[in-house]
């Protein structure tokens, strides 16, 4: 068929009126079979308990404190058993409320994951956008770069970036939006690539789009749908190796976070203070283990091969 002729039969079709309608029975169909699987499912309510328990972290504590995320201290009380009066989860060896810390360590937990998910995003999904449209010397030296982060463990090189910024809350979100970025940038590369190649793209281009209509209404939205997984993923390992380095000494003492409760307990374990390190240690697990469910479950919906694989 000739050039002209596609170019009548595409101009009468309504190609991007139907968009919005396709793209929510698509959305509405992901949800389904989101919720046809149950393991899925049990990750979406543990996910759900912690996020409105990190909203809700004021109602529940009645913090009063000037600061809510600085664990207030009854040095009177400290090592206090699980059910004192006051403290219904214990202490820690320096007064240290374990309820208060796991209930605003939720809300220090999702501040911490919703920034550098975001922050990662954007910039991985702009150099991998470049990336992907671009080619040739521009591809070549964004992908080095990428391969360059990705030959570094995770947990070690945020450790160095940390360590080398300082003791702070701050600088580990910093730490983490360096380290992972890269992961978003080299998938939504290959997306763009694939995506460029498709029918659909051509004939927008016959249309007459141009180059930024046709990225954000054909290529970005359907090369989102791993990197939103990857997304979902990464909720749970931010926290995880976040706690790790507040473990370690690399975020403000006192703050109401798991890794530091994790931190000042840890000494009382051997004298059968366990209380201290398992809640907020069961939190950390919790909050990993419902973020894989859903991103694993969200993977097998947007690639059913993933599910055969295994």
């Amino acid at each position: 068929m000739a050039l002209v002729d596609q170019k009548k039969i595409i101009e009468n079709e309504p190609i991007y009126d139907s968009a919005f309608k396709v793209r929510l029975t698509r959305n509405l169909e992901i949800l389904s079979n989101v919720l046809a699987n149950p393991t899925t499912v049990i990750g979406l309510i543990i996910v759900i308990l912690m996020i409105s328990m990190a909203l809700f972290a004021p109602i529940i504590t009645e913090p009063n404190t000037p600061d809510p995320y600085q664990m207030p201290r009854d040095w009177k009380a400290a090592r206090s058993a699980p059910f004192t009066p006051g403290h219904i989860l214990g202490t820690t060896n320096r007064g240290g409320d374990v309820f208060y810390g796991v209930v605003w360590g939720a809300r220090t937990s999702l501040k911490l994951s919703l920034l550098v998910v975001s922050l990662t995003l954007v910039v991985g999904v702009i150099i991998g956008s470049i990336a992907g449209i671009a080619g040739g010397k521009i591809d070549e030296v964004l992908m080095r770069i990428v391969d360059v982060f990705l030959s570094i463990p995770e947990l070690i090189f945020a450790l160095a970036i940390a360590a080398i910024l300082g003791p702070s809350f701050t600088n580990i979100i910093l730490a983490l939006v360096v380290v992972f970025w890269v992961k978003y940038a080299r998938i939504m590369r290959a997306q763009v690539i694939r995506i460029k190649q498709r029918e659909y793209v051509d004939a927008a281009k016959i249309m007459g789009a141009s180059n930024l209509q046709i990225y954000l209404k054909d290529i970005l939205p359907n090369s989102f749908s791993p990197v939103m997984v990857q997304a979902t993923l990464d909720m749970g390992n931010i926290v995880l190796v976040g706690a790790t380095l507040s473990f370690i000494g690399l975020s403000e003492a006192g703050i109401a976070e798991w890794g530091v409760l994790v931190s000042e307990g840890q000494a009382g374990i051997s004298a059968g203070r366990w209380w201290a390190s398992t809640f907020p240690g069961l939190m950390v697990f919790l909050w990993a283990l419902a973020f894989n469910l859903v991103g694993d479950g969200l993977r097998d919906v947007f690639d059913p091969r993933t599910e055969t694989k295994r």
